[in-house]
């Protein structure tokens, strides 16, 4: 995934929101993104781990 991508992102509680990619910053255990979402447009940080499933919060969008 890279600057400009539609994706979803996981938050607690709630079904998966949809916003674009602002920025990303590899790790070394994950990659964070700076994802804008209708309440957050100046963008809002989520990391996802590499090696855990669980820690996945960004992916990309599916439209149907």
């Amino acid at each position: 995934m890279k600057v400009s991508d539609r994706v979803t992102v996981k938050t607690d509680g709630g079904p998966r929101r949809v916003g674009v990619i602002l920025a990303v910053e590899p790790f070394n255990e994950g990659t964070m993104f700076l994802v804008a979402l209708d309440d957050y447009p100046l963008g809002i940080w989520f990391f996802n781990e590499t090696e855990h499933a669980d820690g996945i919060f960004v992916e990309p969008f599916e439209s149907a």
